[in-house]
């Protein structure tokens, strides 16, 4: 199995080569993809509150290379917003779309005197896949950054002048991060190592570092504070910066290829030598190797359109949408586990940034369609979690668990995985979801103890939010259990996936927080928002009587009739309310109380093919399709959330959604496009053709699958990945046929 990690490098060193030969002969490689890229617009959700990455990384890339603002807060999470004016430096890792910051390491920052913020202006940016570059007009520094998987490479044009400096800055980070350790050390006339630990959303984080400049360091100095430099001294504890001082000549250029690791800085130099040496490759063509490893994924989904918006927001959401999870291990196969030894040699490709509680919803399952070379390692890295750490994965950042928002989201996520057919022990999965669902921590104790989570015993709240959580985590074990034929343990968890009904109020038709001796909290205002502080997890009652994706039927049944379930989740889309002064920001993107900028709404659209009104799904996600994503800086209604928005997107443009969080049921919308095809591995493609499609045209009148009449208003992941062709004949006016029978219904 250590062949599976360096042949994956071979592959790597053999596709540089290969652009190398190509562009030095001015030709194109056959096999090189449909250039793609250029329809990617990485401003896209750097606006407004969609507090997306902008930079030079690859698919996946561990390093995610890019300017950082100074300016602290909310928005700034990811360390950039298109409001914003100056630049503090350039540093190797950053997050995309979280509502909480962190990260910001080993920041860089050419200057040519003591200035440590530049100006700019996006007249000046120059920014697509895999390359991000500026330059300052008020000191003439021009500045272009690629990278590797592993590695950021640095270019940095100056003025004629004998104060050239590149500042290592250690210090910075981005939001919650607070540095705790620092060090620094030129180890040679070109080389500068150091590492970088520290505290924030990630408990306790390692960087190393080295870098490798093509111009000879004429000075080197080094301080705890910078301010006074101490010339050509390490400094070790507190925080460090390094000040690299260069002669040079009007225009001219200084690189810096600067390899990183999470094990030591050996490794660093490992991955740099891996990376971005043994290659050797320019800096142009390093270029055009991420430009090509864009393009490869970027090809999965291959879409046919006259509407060119249409085509820049997807194509922007689908590269999005692989920033993460993160490679988190170094070309050897060594990583930095969950309990903070170093693993050696893994046998897998071991990833982090897991943002589960939102991607477990769209972000995942879109993955299993079109990644299915990687679910092997995304299982083999959260059964490994598992082991370091005594639970699966719950927000998992740089090696450390976060616990961040509620519920148990690794279990669906892993569970989806294992129902479908990807290939990890099923029975050490099992163990896994079982144990991390029957611990007594993050309310779990409550919910044992009593059947659900009272709120008078939990004082942190969200009591409903969590239980909810809890519930469909608990159906997607019961499913596992059912497949691997545990009859006892798919009774016990099924049984525990029913908690919700114990707060489902029929006098109000809402969910409510339930006291220990079973009465509901008052009092009750159905539109309190109330951030992490009332019953629900960044929402509000309106949102969170829907989040049953498990049972959907069962939740009908709650409400007595389809008749006023209909009612209810009509009323969602037109009712208006005040949510409160201390309403939460992430409830946004609203039409009505729906709130599509937050991951709890995400599958409601897709509720109305239970109740056989397929169009009603149909005219929603056409709407939030056209109004609530759109080719600006603020063109996402809300945080991008690590991808799952922007899946969100993906799936719904192609057609159709997973509502229930595992197995594999994809409920029917309205397809964007006229014609979309999809790699599913394996060689196949599946191929979604729209009739007679467009903006009037929204509604499903007829389906075939690979030629013969479909009458079901889903589709079953293991027809997906056969390959094949799903024809929707589209018609302005809503079908009075297409889905309404019971037995062309969802399941779930």
């Amino acid at each position: 199995m250590k062949i599976k990690v360096l042949i994956k490098n071979a592959a790597l060193c053999t596709l540089l080569f290969t652009i190398a030969s190509c562009k030095n002969e001015n030709k194109v490689v056959e096999s090189t993809p449909v250039d793609l890229t250029q329809y990617v617009d990485p401003y896209i959700g750097t606006g407004d509150h969609g507090h997306v990455f902008l930079g030079a990384n690859v698919p996946r890339g561990f390093v995610q290379l890019g300017p950082t603002q100074p300016t602290q807060g909310w928005d700034w999470c990811s360390g950039y917003h298109y409001t914003d004016s100056l630049i503090a430096g350039f540093s190797h890792l950053h997050l995309s779309g979280t509502g909480i910051g962190d990260l910001g390491d080993i920041t860089f920052l050419p200057t040519v005197d003591d200035t440590r913020l530049h100006k700019f202006t996006h007249a000046n940016e120059v920014v697509k896949p895999g390359y991000y570059a500026i330059k300052f007009p008020e000191s003439g520094i021009k500045v272009e950054l690629t990278a590797t998987e592993r590695c950021g490479y640095h270019k940095y044009l100056f003025p004629k002048t004998n104060q050239s400096k590149i500042i290592i800055d250690l210090k910075r980070g981005i939001g919650w991060d607070s540095p705790a350790e620092g060090y620094l050390v030129q180890e040679n006339d070109s080389v500068v190592s150091g590492y970088r630990y520290s505290k924030g959303w990630a408990k306790f984080q390692q960087v190393y570092f080295t870098a490798v400049f093509s111009k000879s360091i004429k000075g080197f100095k080094v301080s705890e504070d910078d301010k006074a430099y101490n010339e050509g001294k390490t400094v070790t504890n507190k925080t460090a910066f390094a000040e690299l001082s260069f002669d040079t000549t009007d225009g001219e250029v200084i690189y810096a290829k600067v390899g990183l690791s999470a094990v030591s800085i050996d490794n660093a130099k490992l991955n740099l030598k891996a990376e971005l040496y043994e290659s050797g490759l320019d800096f142009e063509q390093t270029i055009a190797y991420a430009n090509h490893a864009w393009n490869e994924e970027l090809n999965k989904i291959t879409i046919k359109t006259n509407n060119e918006t249409n085509k820049r927001v997807f194509y922007t959401a689908l590269y999005h949408s692989l920033f993460a999870p993160s490679i988190f291990c170094d070309v050897n196969g060594d990583y930095r586990g969950s309990d903070g030894k170093v693993y050696k040699d893994a046998p897998f490709t071991n990833y982090t940034t897991f943002s589960l509680w939102d991607t477990y919803r769209a972000a995942h399952p879109l993955a299993t369609i079109i990644h299915p070379e990687i679910m092997e390692d995304y299982a083999q890295t959260m059964l490994h979690i598992f082991n370091e750490q005594g639970k699966l994965p719950v927000w998992h950042l740089m090696g450390n668990e976060t616990d961040c928002m509620v519920g148990n989201p690794g279990i669906p996520v892993l569970a989806d995985m294992l129902l479908k057919g990807y290939d990890m022990d099923n029975e050490k999965a099992l163990e896994a979801m079982k144990t991390s669902a029957l611990l007594d921590e993050r309310s779990l104790g409550l919910l044992k103890e009593y059947g659900y989570i009272p709120c008078d015993k939990e004082p942190t709240n969200e009591t409903v939010a969590k239980a909810l959580e809890y519930a469909l985590a608990d159906w997607s074990i019961a499913q596992v259990a059912k497949k691997l034929g545990k009859t006892e343990d798919y009774e016990y968890f099924l049984k525990r996936s029913k908690s919700y009904t114990n707060y489902f109020d029929k006098n109000t038709t809402f969910m409510r927080a339930l006291s220990s001796d079973r009465k509901f909290k008052e009092p009750f205002d159905p539109f309190d928002a109330a951030h992490r502080v009332n019953d629900y997890t960044e929402g509000n009652a309106w949102q969170y009587v829907w989040l049953v994706p498990h049972d959907v039927y069962g939740l009908i049944d709650l409400f007595g009739s389809e008749a006023a379930f209909t009612a209810k989740l009509d009323s969602l889309f037109k009712v208006e309310g005040d949510m409160g002064e201390h309403a939460s920001p992430d409830v946004s993107g609203l039409i009505g109380q729906y709130a599509h900028g937050n991951e709890p709404s995400h599958h409601i659209l897709y509720l109305y093919p239970y109740v056989g009104q397929p169009w009603k799904t149909a005219e929603k996600v056409r709407q939030v399709l056209k109004e609530l994503y759109f080719d600006a800086p603020a063109g996402l209604s809300g945080n991008e959330d690590v991808g799952q928005m922007s899946s969100w997107y993906i799936l719904s443009a192609l057609g159709f959604y997973q509502v229930a969080p595992a197995g594999g049921e994809y409920v029917f919308g309205s397809p964007l496009f006229d014609e979309a095809l999809v790699e599913v591995g394996e060689g196949k493609t599946f191929k979604v053709v729209a009739l007679n499609n467009s903006d009037q045209n929204m509604y499903i009148q007829s389906v075939k699958l690979n030629g013969k009449p479909y009458t079901k208003s889903y589709i079953n992941f293991s027809d997906i990945m056969a390959g094949g062709t799903l024809e929707f004949t589209m018609g302005s006016a809503p079908s009075n046929t297409f889905g309404v029978n019971m037995e062309d219904r969802p399941h779930n």
